[in-house]
């Protein structure tokens, strides 16, 4: 996988907000604070000596099945690499569709979620698409930017550059993610202009390549690291391009419910501390995703 392109680069430094950037030179803790992280962890999570971490193992190169199986990617490196600075392990267990992922936490079936997760305030507040409350809302520690990728059939044949060209077309996005929120508010504009969109929902990136392939769909609307690392693997390169630049970046958090704000901020010095003695920067390096590095890990934006 090459890395992302010079206008994606652009983007994504275009739209980090000073928020996210800046805030966390006063949320910082101080080196004497996180000199023993492993102490700061809550007694039951030290006791245990494991951290569980829901993940969908659906979307290279963030999070997938490697060769033998096991998870692999963006997330699960991070999460090794937290593992050593905080003493205790971090352990992945697929929860199947990326629909699952916030649910399973909110029912306390792990005790974090790491699958690329895009932070937003919906999810925050646990508010649905049309802003009813519809659970407590997770936090986030935010640790990576990633914007949106458009991927089309090779030589884009429907000369797809923008959102608004899906308008009469078919869209494919995995179900329950940001992309699906998106495709839902595009097809009423669509609607509008009387050139309908349809949208195919997907449990995975697998299915969702496939329904454009099979000319199911004309585009799939995923984020821009994997719309790129897939449109180079697959096929050789020789079945996707991606239609137009990287949209609307925003963080990948790490996902925590509201009641855990101690492991919450334990896990946001860790990653903290991943930044500041270059492991950060040496595996987004090594995955060629440091186009949407940080430049210091913030608790829901440096909102909280």
């Amino acid at each position: 996988m090459t890395s992302l392109s010079g206008r994606g680069r652009t983007a994504v430094t275009a739209v980090l907000s000073s928020a996210l950037l800046l805030s966390a030179c006063s949320a910082g803790s101080s080196a004497k604070g996180e000199a023993d992280l492993h102490e700061q962890l809550p007694e039951a999570v030290k006791k245990a000596g494991v951290i569980h971490v829901g993940a969908s193992l659906t979307a290279a190169p963030v999070v997938f099945r490697g060769p033998d199986g096991g998870p692999d990617g963006l997330d699960p490196d991070l999460a090794a690499a937290m593992s050593k600075v905080l003493g205790v392990k971090l352990e992945f267990q697929d929860v199947g569709p990326f629909s699952n992922v916030l649910p399973g936490l909110l029912e306390k079936k792990y005790d974090i979620a790491m699958s690329g997760i895009t932070d937003n305030l919906n999810r925050r507040q646990g508010l649905d698409k049309s802003g009813k409350q519809v659970n407590d809302g997770v936090d986030f520690v935010d640790y990576y930017m990633a914007g949106i990728g458009i991927m089309v059939g090779k030589g884009n044949p429907e000369k797809i550059a923008k959102i608004d060209d899906l308008c009469g077309h078919g869209v494919a996005v995995k179900k329950g993610t940001t992309h699906n929120d998106l495709a839902v508010r595009q097809k009423a504009v669509c609607d509008g202009l009387g050139k309908p969109l349809k949208v195919l929902e997907t449990t995975d990136d697998a299915a969702a390549m496939d329904d454009v392939r099979s000319n199911r769909a004309d585009a799939y609307v995923t984020d821009y690291p994997k719309a790129l690392y897939n449109s180079q693997a697959v096929a050789g390169g020789q079945a996707f391009d991606i239609a137009g630049p990287q949209l609307q970046p925003k963080p990948y958090g790490i996902a925590l419910r509201k009641s855990d704000q101690q492991l919450r901020d334990v896990l946001a010095k860790a990653m903290r501390r991943l930044v500041a003695d270059g492991t950060y920067e040496e595996i987004l390096t090594r995955r060629k995703l440091t186009v949407g590095a940080i430049q210091s890990p913030v608790v829901n934006g440096g909102t909280s």
